[in-house]
């Protein structure tokens, strides 16, 4: 009996332990039935909302991509016809059509930024990355290790070459620029037409090289200029015919470079003889080329904006310069950037003989709602009519191109009280020892940053001062590398210099009198010209000034829109910068193309998909998305099949590009 109470004794004191927990439960049934017939409900946390997002993104994700996926290969061309009718042929099946076949090799020189760049040697945390994008492709290290990338994508600041154990090279082949990124062509286009009328990789070449590197030093380093050269005497070797050559964006100022590097003497150049470009080359087809350069690139030098990022700093102030996660980001693209010296390759050239002053403009009196369509029609040969708008209508003075204020920006010269910044004495900066990420404002303090305000108006001429004021480290390396002024004596043997080699108003083209030079650029897109900007004077570790984005005009031919002037050109490359050379000087025998080279233009009117299926459009004239444009990529064919200027008829054009040209008071 004993044993038995034993026993029974653990079962009681079980149930009774039992006992209040099934109470709890049923506690906790009935005030759950409660507030549901009550219509109480559970409280949503935020991480339970931001679960629910995610999910729902990744859902339908994931359902589109298999839709896509299921999608029959000819399904979007198939709507894209039911919408807009029947699509025209592309031109590699067009003059396949035709007969055309290759002939001339051809050479491509990618641009700035759209050539890949991958690891070879980097620090611990970089670890797993050789050989892998750092730029181009997918950027996932951005997003993965941002520090980390900004660090392996940064040159150094004194040199401007490799920073100590960091290697980071171009990569190889036509697949360095055929996609910047997965679904986003820059090349491949191209590339595929070419290839349905014979081309292949023995016949077609992809000049990669490191865009960020000073021109002269990508030979220094990588020997990239002597790989070309190699390339296109082998090419022309096996082929027996010349070469084409096709740059864009930058790629065009680099191969002026490169043309003057391979008929100079060794070591410095390349030891080819004067008559080399004669023998190799047939034509240069320029895309989007900023030979007097791109004001765009002085909003990214002195404030790593652009339009863009100034309307997006507008519409979310304080994002882009708090201390997100311990990235600044503005200040981080500054410190990458500035190291970047083939930047300041599209610095404006030629100061205000080329752009303008206080009071005048090649552009003077252009209005963005009156520009000329491509229904117009175009001018094949010779000067067109003259579309500028009316003189008694309001216009600006792009000669300005960057003002504090609105009101200096649009004040009579002789209003403008000006404070010379050049003497101005830098102050000291508190922020200097605290700030996380270093750029040169921090050596300037307020009374620096000031005096740069108080100078009201900086026209081209005096930009180049402006940025040796404030980044006198970046315009030290520039400067060794690049001139932006107009020769007076071109026999002079100090433009036998490097430096000057790839500004057209500072070097002569080669001895070549039957090559043809082709200057090929979209046009009817608002592009950048000036910009009206504004002091922050309790900066601290941020960049003290800002693209004013409350600069605007409500005229409706204004040019004026968040603080940046824009006029005619492709988005990036006004149409004076990659026009003016072709139409005015190298046009003819002229000091700068004494054995008359023939130049020619052709402008691309801009026109917009007409539907999201037609991707980034067959007719487009914007700066990158030109290159899938069927009209170009026709020209360039025809030329590549043995064609001449003959064949394409001549010059096309849609802008002002003559009649500015003939503004420009340069001695020829």
């Amino acid at each position: 009996m004993s044993l038995l109470r034993r026993r029974k004794a653990p079962e009681n004191e079980i149930q009774s332990d039992v006992e209040p927990k099934l109470d709890a439960v049923e506690d906790d049934k009935k005030t759950k039935k409660k507030n549901v017939k009550s219509g109480k409900k559970k409280k949503w946390s935020c991480i339970d909302n931001c679960c629910w997002f995610v999910g729902c993104i990744c859902c339908v994700w994931w359902i589109l991509l298999f839709l896509y996926n299921a999608m029959p290969a000819s399904f979007p061309q198939y709507v894209t016809e039911a919408i807009t009718g029947p699509l025209p042929d592309p031109p590699g099946i067009k003059l396949q059509k035709e007969g055309l076949k290759a002939k001339h090799p051809v050479v491509f020189i990618p641009g700035i930024v759209t050539c890949g760049l991958e690891l070879w040697e980097g620090h611990q945390c970089a670890e797993g990355l050789f050989r892998k994008r750092l730029w181009g492709g997918t950027f996932g290290e951005v997003y993965k290790r941002p520090l980390c990338w900004v660090n392996h994508m940064t040159l150094d600041n004194e040199t401007g070459m490799d920073p100590p154990g960091i290697r980071v090279r171009p990569v190889s082949g036509l697949v360095a620029a055929d996609y910047f990124a997965p679904g986003y062509f820059v090349w491949a286009v191209l590339i595929a037409n070419l290839a349905r009328i014979g081309y292949e990789e023995k016949t077609m070449y992809m000049a990669a090289y490191d865009w960020r590197l000073a021109f002269q030093n990508t030979e220094v380093r990588d020997q990239t200029l002597s790989r070309i050269k190699s390339n296109i005497e082998l090419m022309v070797a096996t082929s027996g015919k010349k070469a084409v050559i096709v740059p864009h964006s930058m790629g065009v100022v680099y191969f002026l470079h490169f043309m003057k590097w391979v008929e100079a003497p060794a070591p410095v150049g390349g030891g080819g003889g004067p008559d080399w470009c004669a023998k190799h080359i047939k034509a240069v087809m320029n895309i989007g080329g900023p030979l007097l350069g791109v004001p765009k690139s002085i909003a990214g030098l002195f404030s790593a904006e652009a339009r863009d990022i100034a309307v997006a700093r507008a519409l979310a102030p304080g994002v882009l310069d708090t201390d997100i996660f311990h990235f600044q980001t503005l200040e981080h693209i500054m410190k990458m950037s500035r190291t970047w010296d083939a930047t300041m390759s599209m610095i404006p050239r030629g100061g205000d003989t080329i752009w303008g002053g206080l009071d005048w403009s090649p552009e003077e009196g252009y209005s963005p709602c009156k520009s000329k369509s491509r229904d117009d029609g175009s001018q094949s040969s010779g000067h067109p009519e003259n579309h500028t708008t009316d003189s008694k209508e309001k216009y600006y003075s792009y000669g300005r191109m960057m003002s504090f204020g609105k009101d200096a920006a649009e004040a009579h010269p002789s209003d403008l009280k000006r404070i010379d910044f050049r003497d101005a004495v830098k102050g000291s900066n508190v922020a200097n020892n605290t700030c996380d990420v270093w750029n040169e404002y921090q050596d300037m303090g307020v009374s620096g940053t000031k005096a740069v305000e108080e100078y009201k108006v900086y026209t081209a001429g005096e930009i180049v001062d402006l940025l040796n004021f404030v980044a006198p480290k970046m315009m030290a390396r520039g400067n060794a590398h690049f001139s932006y002024g107009i020769a007076d004596d071109l026999d002079d043997p100090k433009y036998s210099h490097y430096k000057y080699w790839s500004n057209p108003l500072e070097t002569k083209l080669p001895d070549a009198p039957d090559m043809e030079i082709y200057s090929m650029y979209g046009v009817g897109i608002e592009t950048e010209r000036a910009y009206v900007y504004k002091r922050i004077p309790t900066a601290g570790c941020n960049i003290p000034f800002q693209i004013d984005t409350s600069a605007d005009d409500n005229d409706e031919g204004s040019c004026l829109k968040a603080g940046v002037y824009t006029v005619d050109g492709d988005e990036t490359v006004p149409a004076l910068s990659a026009g003016f050379m072709c139409a005015k000087g190298w046009r003819g025998r002229t000091r700068f193309n004494p054995s008359g080279i023939k130049t020619y233009i052709r402008e691309y009117f801009h026109a917009p998909p007409a539907n999201l299926l037609e991707g980034r459009g067959t007719q487009s004239g914007a700066h990158v998305d030109i290159m899938g444009n069927f009209a170009l990529i026709e020209d360039i064919m025809r030329v590549a099949a043995g064609g001449t200027s003959e064949n394409l008829g001549g010059d096309q054009v849609y802008s002002d590009i003559f009649t500015w040209s003939e503004k420009i008071n340069l001695r020829l």
